[in-house]
This record gives C-alpha cells, structure tokens and sequence, in this order.
C-alpha cells in the first residue's frame, strides 16, 4: 500500500464527496460508524443550532486525506475507529490541542499524553469460535499460539482492515520487530483471509474455520440483532495481559485547518461528555463508552473484567505495520 495510492484515493473521495457544512457549520472526517457519527451530530445540532457535515472513509484513507490536504483541509474534526490513525496526523502536527476540560472526560489511559487529540470510545480484540468444531479446551492460550502449526488452516482474520492492523500494532509495541514479523509469517500460513472481521465471524459461524480474531463489535452486534450469522459461536478472551486482549481506542481531534475551532472544540467537548456518551451506550455501535463515568452498553462485559495489556495508544506504528505485513505478504 504506497503513498501514491493512497494520496490517489485520497483525491477519489475528494472529488466524490458530497457537499460540505456552510461557513458557519462543521466538517466532520470520520472513520467511525455512519449511523454512531451521524447520532452524535445530530444530536450536537439540536443542542447547538450548528450544522455538522459528515465525509465517511477508512482510518488510513481519511488521515492520509488530512496530511494531503494539510492546512488547506475543508475538514474541522476527525474521528477515528483506531489510534494509529491519530498518530499520523499528531504526526504531520495538523492538530490544534485538545481543551484541558474536554480531555479531564477521558481517562489518561484511552488518550495520549500530547494532548492533542482524545480517546472516544473503545473496543475490544476477541476470538469467537464454532462450539461445533473446536471445544474449550483445545482453545488459544495467546494470541501468539495461533502461529503456530497445529492452527493452520483454522481461524480467519481480515489482514487488510484498520482494525486488525491496530491489533498488529499493539503486538509490536508490546513484543517488538522480530516477534511481530514471525508471526504475521504464521498468520500468512495459518489464517483464512476475509474481507472484513464480520465475514470472519461469519466464516467461523459456518464452518469454513474454527475461529476468527475480531473486534468485540461484531460478534455483539449480531447477537442483540437475528444472530444468525454468530448462534454457532461462543467468545473467548485471552488472559495474562495478552496481546489478544488488547483494547483498541477511537479517537478524536479538532484539525488546524479548521475554520471553526471554537466550534469544533465545543463538538469534540459533546462527544465525550455525558450527552454524546450515553448515545454511544444506548446506540448499536456495540463499542465502549470511555467518558464521563457513562457505564457501557450493559450487552458488554466490562472493560475491568478483561485482562488487557496496557498500551500507550499514541506508541502505535502504523506505517511500521504496514511494511511488516506486506513484507510478510499479508497484504
């Protein structure tokens, strides 16, 4: 995946893209969910009276979209559904900080210690498996196992998204290079590839693998729904800090290209206050609330009950990833 590419997709969505918020509104970028972005904007123009645009795109897509456009960006904030794609753009230095109030809503370990942009929500790294075909005794003790020969050919995981490239992350921030490269080489001969974590899930649901590394979400999702692409699945999740516990956090941040900072900082202020937390609780985005004491969606475990590692989430190499796992043929 070259930067060429993607700064030529980056000028496809541009081009494409609808038309955005009036000179007195905002202009979200987001990678999160439609429906979560949309609720959190509508509900900020009624209390506010300000107009919220919203463009839609991949985590990686939308940052290198922000460093194309750099100054010049018509956008006025930027949502993510994993960290790393944060860190491109606090890279680029295209943030404005953070206001001190907004970030006393998060907690210090679901945001950087820069200041510049802020957890929103959370979501958790999983695998689900077919009770039919593999029995919980025979299950993973780490992640890492799943490298190993005795799984080859039993457990699927969507390589190419977002989600499981901030999974590879906290494997490299945790384990380092040479831990992480050996086994993304088990990952390539062991795991069927999908196109998304819910084609995984639903890939083990039918039989065609064991089981499948995805984010809690999904597996959630479908459960509150028909449950028909998860009713042959149970979960588990790894213990002793794993890397395969690891708790992934969207982020947000208001962009120096903004022409509404004021505005933006007050959106961002909304979205991880006690308003725009309860609607991530109540919505059916299934991921966790983080802010503003605002329990989460009682479907879920607690985050207190998983045994996750601690992961700086402002540590995370994406662009180091990339290259790890298209050296390793992933992607």
């Amino acid at each position: 995946m070259t930067r060429t590419f993607l700064a030529t997709l980056a000028l496809t969505l541009t081009l494409a893209a609808p038309a955005l918020a009036q000179d007195n509104g905002l202009t979200v970028y987001t990678s999160q969910h439609q429906a979560l972005t949309q609720e959190w904007a509508d509900a900020f123009t009624a209390k506010t009276g300000i107009p919220v645009a919203i463009r839609k795109g991949t985590d990686v897509l939308m940052a290198n979209q922000i460093v194309q456009e750099g100054l010049n960006s018509p956008a006025d904030i930027f949502l993510t559904e994993n960290s790393p794609a944060m860190m491109m753009v606090q890279d680029a230095d295209l943030f404005l900080p953070v206001a001190p109030e907004t970030l006393a809503n998060t907690p210090e370990q679901f945001r950087p210690q820069s200041g510049m942009w802020t957890g929103i929500a959370a979501r958790t790294t999983m695998l689900v498996y077919n009770t039919e075909m593999i029995s919980e005794d025979e299950l993973p003790v780490s992640m890492l196992d799943l490298a190993k020969p005795e799984w080859q050919g039993r457990w699927g995981a969507a390589p190419a998204g977002a989600d499981f490239q901030a999974i590879v992350s906290a494997l490299l921030e945790l384990r380092g290079t040479e831990e992480t490269a050996n086994w993304l080489v088990g990952l390539k001969q062991n795991a069927l590839p999908y196109r998304g974590n819910f084609e995984a899930m639903r890939g083990a649901n039918v039989g065609e693998v064991a089981a499948a590394l995805i984010y809690n979400y999904y597996y959630f999702g479908d459960q509150a729904g028909t449950g028909e692409s998860s009713d042959k699945l149970k979960v588990h999740y790894f213990a002793n800090k794993d890397p395969g516990a690891f708790v992934s956090v969207s982020g947000g941040g208001v962009l120096k290209a903004s022409d509404n900072p004021e505005a933006a900082q007050q959106f961002l202020a909304f979205v991880t206050g006690p308003e725009g937390q309860a609607i991530l609780r109540d919505g059916h985005s299934y991921e966790y609330a983080i802010a503003s004491g605002i329990e989460p969606n009682p479907a879920l475990p607690p985050l207190s009950s998983i045994d996750s590692p601690d992961v700086d989430p402002s540590l995370l190499n994406a662009q180091e990833v990339v290259q790890l796992m298209t050296a390793a043929g992933v992607i």
